[in-house]
């Protein structure tokens, strides 16, 4: 039985999508084969997404924790 993309490592989901890709490019699968393992691809391809989508927001987080907030800037405005 094939894991669901969620129990997937990155790199596994990577990999299979990775073979898939040449299996599709090597037009050597029947239709249907086809068929199946291009929603598979896609299904693979939405989580590697979605991981990157939420590892890019984190690294925001982070670097933003790394700068110092505008309440603590020191102020240049003349009085």
């Amino acid at each position: 039985m094939t894991e669901t993309t969620e129990q997937l490592s990155f790199k596994e989901a990577s990999d299979e999508l990775e073979g898939i890709i040449r299996a599709l490019e090597g037009n050597q699968l029947e239709l249907e084969d086809s068929l199946t393992s291009f929603e598979r691809g896609v299904a693979l391809l939405k989580e590697l997404q979605s991981r990157l989508d939420s590892a890019q927001q984190k690294v925001t987080v982070l670097l933003g924790e790394l700068e110092p907030d505008s309440d603590d800037a020191v102020d240049h405005t003349l009085s």
